[in-house]
C-alpha cells in the first residue's frame, strides 16, 4: 500500500472498486494491495546455474538500482521486461521506493525460491522507514523475467485459532464461465447443524483471503469463528478470478461485481446438511459491507448482517477524501503528488455532475472505471436502503481506519437511529483491517503483519449466537 504514484498507490484499495477490478491493467498494486507489483510476466524455464550465481546477480541489480545505475540494471532484462520496465520506470522504481520508505539502509538479507521451472530470489530491502522484499525472477538464459516488490514480513496464523477446532473444503460457487473457487471451513465437532457466514470483499480484485501485503484478514475471520463454532464461506472475487470478462464488460455494476455472488452464497450454505438453513448471515467489508442493505433486500434468506468498515458516504467521495489524506500524510507534498490529487478531483467531480453518461470516456472517471458503474453506484443511496433493513445488523468500525472513517459510522448510526435489532461498535486502536496499531494510520501500516483483533472475532461470534433463528 502506499502513495499517490503510478506504482506505488496500494493505500486506495478497499476504495478502488472496478479499477482494481480491471486488476489496473493486470498490474497495478493499488487494486492488490501488495506493496509494489511492478510487472507479472510470463516466465521461461529456468537454467541450471547455481543459487549463489543468481543471489549475486539478483543483489547486484538491486543496488545498481539504488545506486542509480539505472541503465546497467536494465541490461539484465530479457526482451519482454526491457520493454514492459523501460529505464525511465526503473528510474522511477527508485524515485518513489526512498520517497516513501526513506533511504535504503541494507540489502543483503536473501533466500530462493524453485516454483515450477524457474528461480526466484528474494532480496531483503532494509530501508529507513520499513522493509521490503525484492522478488527477482530469473529465467533460462539467467535474465530477469520479472520483478515484484513485495512485504518483508509473512503472514502468522492468530493465536486465538485452533486448527483442530475445524476442517476445510473447497466448493464451487455460480456456475459456467462465472465459476468461483472458494473454501468452506466447517466446525469438527458441531452439536447439530450450525450457524454460518459467508465472507462479502472490499473493492478491488480480492482473493478469498482478501490478502492485503501479509494480511489475510478474511482468514482470520474463517479460522477464528470456525474455531468458535460457527461455519465460513469465503471465495474468490469475480474482479480476481476473471479478470479479463470483467474488464471486457463494459456495463458492469456492483450487482454484477460483488451482490449477486453474496446472493449465491447464502443460497450455497443454505442448501449443507452441516448448516442450519435459518441461520445463515453475511459479513461484509469496505465496498462489502457499504452494499449490505443491497445484498439483504435481494437475499430475504439471510439470519443477519454484519458491517466491517463500510461507508455511507458516496465511494467517490471515499476517493477524493483518500487521495487528500495520502498526499498530505508524511507533511510533504510533491509536484507530481499535486497533480495527481487534482486530476483525482476532477475526475471525482465527474462523477458527481450531471455531465456523466453512459458514453463519458472511461479515462475521465476515477481509475478508468467504465461510467457504467458509477451512474449504477449514483442511484444507490446507502443509508435510505439500510433504513429498511428489517433483520438485525451489527455495525463494527475501526476508529483508527482512514479508509472508511468514523465519519461514515455516524452514517450508520442515524440511518439505523430508532430501529430495533442493531448494534454498533468501534474500536479505538483497529485500522481498517480490524488490526491494531497506535498513532495516526498511515500507508506502511499495511505491510506489517497483523490479524484481525480477537475481540471483533468474540464480538461477532457473540452477537450471531445471540440471534434468534429466521422465521419464515
Amino acid at each position: 500500500m502506499s502513495h499517490l504514484k503510478p506504482v506505488l498507490q496500494p493505500m486506495l484499495r478497499n476504495v478502488d472498486p472496478v479499477g482494481a477490478m480491471l486488476v489496473w491493467q493486470l498490474g497495478s498494486a493499488f487494486g492488490r494491495g501488495i506493496c509494489i507489483l511492478l510487472t507479472v510476466l510470463a516466465l521461461a524455464p529456468a537454467a541450471a546455474a547455481d543459487d549463489q550465481t543468481r543471489i549475486t546477480a539478483a543483489k547486484t541489480f538491486v543496488q545498481q538500482v539504488f545506486d542509480e545505475k539505472y541503465e546497467e540494471a536494465a541490461t539484465r532484462f530479457d526482451a519482454t521486461m526491457t520493454r514492459s520496465l523501460p529505464v525511465s520506470a526503473v528510474k522511477k522504481i527508485h524515485t518513489d521506493l526512498t520517497r516513501q520508505y526513506g533511504k535504503l539502509q541494507k540489502a543483503d538479507k536473501t533466500k530462493t525460491q524453485s516454483p515450477g521451472e524457474y528461480e526466484i530470489v528474494y532480496v531483503t530491502l532494509e530501508f529507513e522507514k520499513g522493509d521490503l522484499a525484492a522478488r527477482v525472477v530469473f529465467d533460462a538464459k539467467e535474465q530477469i523475467a520479472g520483478l515484484f516488490f513485495v512485504p518483508a514480513e509473512q503472514y502468522q496464523s492468530p493465536a486465538y485459532v485452533k486448527q483442530n477446532a475445524f476442517r476445510e473444503e473447497e466448493v464451487s460457487l455460480g456456475n459456467g464461465a462465472l465459476l468461483l473457487p472458494g473454501t468452506l471451513t466447517l466446525p469438527t465437532n458441531p452439536q447439530g447443524k450450525v450457524a454460518a457466514v459467508v465472507l462479502v470483499h472490499g473493492s478491488g480484485p480480492n482473493d478469498r483471503d482478501e490478502t492485503i501485503g501479509p494480511n489475510k484478514p478474511f482468514r482470520d475471520l474463517a479460522h477464528g469463528l470456525a474455531t468458535r463454532g460457527i461455519a465460513v464461506l469465503r471465495y474468490e472475487k469475480r474482479t480476481r478470478q476473471h479478470q479479463v470478462l470483467m474488464a471486457l464488460n463494459a456495463k458492469l455494476t456492483v450487482k454484477e461485481e460483488t451482490i449477486d455472488d453474496a446472493v449465491a452464497a447464502v443460497d450455497l450454505l443454505r442448501k449443507r446438511s452441516e448448516i442450519d438453513p435459518q441461520r445463515v448471515f453475511v459479513i461484509g467489508h469496505s465496498l462489502g459491507a457499504m452494499l449490505v442493505p443491497a445484498i439483504a433486500e435481494l437475499q430475504p434468506d439471510a439470519c443477519g448482517f454484519v458491517c466491517l468498515a463500510g461507508n455511507t458516504q458516496p465511494l467517490q467521495t471515499l476517493i477524493a477524501e483518500q487521495t487528500k489524506y495520502l498526499v498530505a500524510v508524511d507533511g510533504q507534498v510533491t509536484p507530481e503528488e499535486k497533480a495527481h490529487q487534482e486530476k483525482i478531483l476532477q475526475q471525482v467531480a465527474l462523477v458527481d455532475s450531471d455531465k456523466l453518461t453512459e458514453t463519458t470516456a472511461r479515462g475521465e472517471l476515477p481509475f478508468a472505471v467504465p461510467p457504467a458503474y458509477w451512474i449504477h453506484l449514483n442511484s444507490y443511496n446507502v443509508a435510505t436502503s439500510a433504513a429498511r433493513m428489517t433483520r438485525p445488523v451489527m455495525v463494527l468500525q475501526g476508529e483508527r481506519d482512514y479508509q472508511v472513517t468514523m465519519e461514515d459510522f455516524a452514517g450508520w448510526k442515524k440511518a439505523f437511529k430508532g430501529k430495533q435489532r442493531v448494534l454498533l461498535k468501534s474500536y479505538p486502536t483497529l485500522n481498517h483491517l480490524f488490526i491494531t496499531g497506535e498513532g495516526k494510520s498511515r500507508p506502511q501500516e499495511y505491510n506489517a503483519a497483523g490479524n484481525v483483533a480477537e475481540e471483533v472475532i468474540v464480538d461477532i461470534a457473540e452477537w450471531i449466537g445471540s440471534q434468534s433463528p429466521l422465521k419464515k
